[in-house]
């Protein structure tokens, strides 16, 4: 299936329309957030309980692909926003009602732990820099990763390595500074945070973990892992399709060209079928995991999981591929940054860099 099926025309024309003014911006236009809040989409994982969607796993990664192919860094902000909704399931439940209800929530945040959060009384003094928070401009709250402390000492976990605990920050309480410069994605707004001596109280913080989920739902016990890497190598699938759409026009006026000889004509028109015919293939397979893993990822016999992280990783890697083999033949408006073909090309490479899919082994 086309990832064109699961929006509506006027839907990609808001996104699209709003796009080069986002990526001059470094950030979503109201537009763009307008319609991000009617859908919901930044709530695709809050439970139903805090009037997020809630949606099953394969639904969700279906969506997100599709938001991916209409734009590239509105895909990347609704998958890494929508997907901290998902620690509504681990919440403190009077919290996750107070943040989770907004009807513009938007979490922003950072995987990395790169920040202390010290015990005090009933809570916790955070200090802390974390970079990459897709979404920080308009987010209405900012997770973070912190190492526990007590005192000078750090708090160890039963494993004996440091304690790690993700917390939830207002939007206020956080500093948001300049730091995204990279060539592609541009619009996601990318930017570093810091939290300087910020007491937050124990409820701030949660552990992600099936066994301390809040909400008895099946979304909330599927291993954010798979989950993680589900929905980013859907973002390069989507880009990767919009790309290879581009390139039927692209390649329809480099067949003008005098100089082409016919077999070479024949050679990038067939070229391009080839990819198309390989990235859905893959694509088909990758969806077949993910649906497989949600029915499964409870049984203790072939969950389906590892298969989950296989497929993402190979289809990450098609979808960088396909795009490079494509590209030389584009034409040099390819190579002009103020071309949507472009800027699809720079926000695939841009996000096909994030480590969790960068090695198409598991190991």
């Amino acid at each position: 299936m086309h990832p064109s099926q699961n929006l509506k025309p006027e839907w990609v024309d808001i996104i699209r329309k709003a796009a080069p003014a986002a990526e001059q911006a470094g950030k979503l236009q109201p537009d763009q957030l307008a319609l991000i809040y009617e859908q919901g989409w930044f709530k695709f994982l809050v439970p139903k309980a805090y009037s997020g969607l809630q949606l099953a796993l394969p639904q969700m990664v279906r969506l997100e692909e599709s938001l991916a192919w209409a734009n590239g860094s509105l895909g990347w902000v609704v998958t890494l926003c929508a997907g901290a909704g998902w620690f509504g399931g681990f919440l403190h439940p009077t919290l996750a009602v107070e943040i989770m209800t907004n009807p513009q929530l938007c979490l922003a945040g950072s995987g990395a732990s790169t920040g202390t959060a010290t015990i005090s009384g009933d809570g916790y003094i955070v200090n802390g820099t974390w970079k990459y928070a897709s979404g920080a401009h308009h987010a209405t709250h900012i997770t973070a990763n912190c190492i526990i402390k007590k005192g000078d000492d750090t708090v160890l976990n039963d494993d004996g390595e440091p304690l790690i605990l993700p917390f939830i920050f207002d939007k206020k309480d956080v500093h948001v500074f300049p730091a995204w410069k990279y060539v592609g994605m541009m619009a996601t707004g990318s930017d570093a945070y810091e939290v300087k001596d910020l007491y937050v109280d124990k409820n701030r913080s949660f552990k992600i973990d099936p066994q301390y989920t809040v909400i008895n739902e099946p979304l909330y016990r599927y291993p954010f892992l798979q989950l993680a890497e589900a929905t980013l190598a859907a973002n390069l699938s989507g880009l990767a399709v919009h790309f290879l759409d581009l390139c039927g026009p692209a390649f329809d006026e480099r067949m003008k060209n005098p100089r082409l000889t016919e077999p070479q004509k024949e050679y990038i028109q067939q070229l391009l079928a080839d990819q198309i015919i390989l990235l859905n293939e893959v694509r088909a397979e990758f969806y077949q995991a993910v649906d497989c893993s949600w029915n499964n990822f409870d049984s203790a016999d072939n969950n389906g999981l590892q298969e989950v992280s296989l497929m993402s990783r190979k289809l990450a890697k098609v979808s960088r591929e396909s795009v490079d083999k494509l590209y030389t033949y584009c034409g040099l408006s390819a190579a002009n940054p103020d071309t949507e073909i472009n800027q699809v090309w720079r926000d695939l490479h841009t996000a096909g860099q994030h480590s969790l899919l960068t090695f198409e082994s598991i190991d």
